[in-house]
């Protein structure tokens, strides 16, 4: 298996190289270069498989052995060790229609210790097998950040900068970053919006003097091995859902999204062969996958703080990967696409190519109302609290389910996260003792403006630091 851009400037890559390459040389995301397919039969064959023994079996398609059996064994079993559920992803049954499955039963209690679990041990054995310190730089909307720092802190040959958009993240969200004090962590409070951070961390990666001289790394979804992570539970949740409904009805699944990240693993799964009937984008006010889907319009519009704020992202990254797949993994078109959206702020899909990417997604754009009555709704009848997210997930769902269809819906964070919008509901939820414990400890970040100089300044300071 050999890697290459979206947009057609990069010479093959095996796995390892891929993944420390993060974003592509020449400003796109790698991808591999086929995607395998499984067979019926095979899939049928995994549903005995644990968490791990699936995740290990996805991955050898995509590694070439590249780290030895043995050795990514023990990196998958380590990186699940400390969720809080023998499953790792649990799928909890609601009704007839739909399922729920948890990915929030990591250490930072969101989905994004699912991959960034994993790729803080790959991160930390390839520091050591190359004896070589790795910069890790990355954007957070709330989520991605603390779950990085969490799969990094205290480990030998790395350091660790999280730029996250100040006072936009949840309280949660900002503590569990923030009351870090180890010494190979630096977060930066960035006077802006999450795109301002994504834009900087993209200019940063896409400077090669600098990034090969800081030996700097991504975390961001624009490093493939995130994608591949995020798939596996994919598998796992449809392999592991009520067998004899199963059989008789299709399979969709709501997947809250911001940076499109974690709907473009649903459609590598899909790809893979995994048999999904709709892939629903979920989104919030900041609805630039919905507009993209019903219209036709990929346009960032006026940024709005909601109440789902990990979703509060106009310029989704991942959204050049299936771009490269709409447009038959022509990577000349890709890069024609790109520079419109440069030169003249959007991109304009009509007729049959619109009814192509009306074909693979559903979406749809909660508003905050309805994202706080599905958190009352789902309480009240089911006795099930969800996170904002999720609630945005839950009404997209309830709004393109069919009769003779299953959706599974991701919850891809713990309520507990998000207890501004809980406490609108006039819900008391009891928090886990891991987030109390977070109110009582002192913070450690820098304030800064959004300015790349400025930033450029900070991680200088922070990577020569003995």
């Amino acid at each position: 298996m050999k890697y290459i851009s979206t947009r057609g400037q990069v010479e093959p890559k095996g796995f390892i190289d891929t993944v420390l390459m993060g974003l592509a040389d020449d400003g796109g995301l790698m991808v591999p270069e086929h995607i395998p397919v499984i067979a019926p039969e095979t899939l049928n064959e995994w549903k005995s498989l644990s968490y791990v023994d699936l995740f290990l079996t996805i991955f050898s398609y995509y590694t070439n052995d590249e780290i030895p059996a043995e050795d990514l064994k023990d990196l998958a079993t380590r990186s699940y060790a400390n969720f809080r559920h023998p499953e790792v992803t649990p799928v909890t049954k609601i009704d007839e229609s739909l399922y729920i499955m948890e990915l929030f039963h990591g250490p930072t209690f969101a989905f994004k210790d699912v991959a960034l679990q994993f790729m803080g041990e790959f991160y930390s054995y390839v520091s050591k097998k190359q004896n070589e310190i790795i910069h890790i730089l990355g954007a957070t909307s709330g989520d991605t950040g603390a779950a990085a720092i969490q799969g990094v802190r205290g480990k030998e040959g790395i350091k660790i900068c999280i730029l996250h958009p100040h006072e936009k993240v949840s309280r949660v969200q900002e503590l569990q970053m923030t009351t870090v004090d180890d010494q190979n962590v630096l977060n930066l409070s960035v006077k802006g919006n999450f795109d301002d951070c994504q834009k900087i961390i993209k200019e940063l990666f896409g400077d090669l003097n600098f990034k090969k001289e800081y030996h700097l790394r991504a975390i961001n979804s624009i490093n493939f091995l995130r994608i591949l992570a995020q798939t596996v539970y994919y598998f796992y949740a449809y392999l592991h859902i009520d067998q004899g409904q199963h059989q008789l009805k299709k399979i969709n699944f709501s997947v809250p999204s911001g940076n499109f990240g974690n709907i473009f693993s649903g459609f590598l799964a899909q790809k893979m062969g995994l048999p999904i009937n709709k892939l629903i984008i979920a989104t919030n006010e900041n609805n630039i996958l919905e507009r993209f889907v019903q219209t036709g319009e990929y346009k960032p519009g006026d940024f709005r703080s909601t109440h789902s704020p990990s979703m509060d992202i106009q310029v989704a990254s991942n959204f050049e990967r299936y771009l490269y797949y709409f447009v038959g993994e022509d990577a000349a078109k890709v890069s024609e696409y790109m520079n419109v959206l440069k030169s003249e702020g959007q991109i304009v899909m009509t007729g049959e190519d619109l009814a192509k990417v009306q074909s693979d997604f559903a979406a749809y754009g909660a508003s905050n109302q309805e994202c706080l009555d599905t958190i009352l709704k789902y309480k009240g009848n089911h006795d099930y609290l969800l996170d904002p997210h999720t609630a945005c997930g839950i009404t997209a769902y309830e709004k393109y389910q069919g009769d003779d269809e299953i959706c599974i819906t991701l919850a891809t964070a713990h309520p507990a996260k998000f207890d501004e919008a809980i406490i609108l509901c006039e819900i008391e939820q009891e928090f886990p003792d891991e987030i109390k414990a977070l109110f009582s400890q002192p913070q450690h970040q820098e304030v800064v403006e959004h300015d790349t100089a400025e930033i450029v300044r900070q991680l200088e300071a922070f990577y020569t630091l003995a």
